[in-house]
């Protein structure tokens, strides 16, 4: 398989990953606002092949969303590129340029926090329009709403892409879709980073019960 073949082979495998994980993982969290655990496989698509890659899939799956299960059209569209592409295009750029643990740590760290700001001034834009309310109204959602759900929706999608950036691609290196030579070192098993990404993940769900007054 030449290594063209290996990327639209890998490329098409992540959106139809990211299509499912929406398709079947979505979880309400507070008003129109839905968890959708895609982020994380665009993200490792973006730190395995590059921010290009991660591009790619994120507009591929949000145009297969909106033409299948979305109810939110073109708007659901543009605020599901710009969200993940904020955090995963910005992990995937920072990471391409040091590709160290140090570089994914610090990539992830700073997609997350692009993430959040953006999509706070993103939906003080395009929320008025969505839920036809003034403007004025929706700076009370800004911070009762929309920063807690942003906050939560990228801890769990860094802690995850942390957790799982490693057994996947070691097995895309043992199904051979990637060189082993794509990195020069093999590096040992970090505890305490999973130790973190573990406590950040229980957290998360932690809030997210108490928040649908399940706890």
């Amino acid at each position: 398989m030449s290594g063209k073949t290996k990327k639209i082979t890998l490329t098409s495998m992540f959106i139809a990953l990211a299509y499912v994980a929406v398709a079947v993982g979505r979880i309400p969290i507070v008003l129109f606002l839905k968890y959708e655990p895609k982020d994380i496989i665009i993200t490792l698509s973006g730190l395995i092949m590059g921010p290009i890659t991660a591009l790619t899939v994120s507009v591929a799956t949000s145009l297969l969303e909106m033409f299948t299960i979305s109810d939110t059209g073109i708007i659901g569209l543009l605020m599901n590129v710009i969200s993940t592409c904020a955090f995963a295009c910005t992990a995937a750029v920072i990471y391409k340029r040091k590709r160290t643990l140090g570089g994914a740590v610090a990539g992830i760290v700073t997609g997350y926090v692009a993430m959040v700001v953006t999509m706070l001034l993103w939906n003080y834009i395009i929320t008025p329009l969505y839920m036809k309310i003034p403007r004025k109204d929706v700076v009370a959602l800004i911070f009762s709403a929309i920063l807690p759900f942003n906050l939560l929706k990228g801890g769990l999608n860094s802690a995850f892409t942390f957790l799982l950036y490693k057994p996947v691609i070691e097995g895309l290196r043992k199904a051979r879709l990637i060189p082993k030579e794509d990195e020069s070192a093999k590096r040992k098993t970090n505890i305490p980073l999973i130790a973190v990404s573990l406590a950040v993940i229980v957290t998360c769900v932690l809030v997210v019960l108490s928040i649908n007054g399940i706890i």
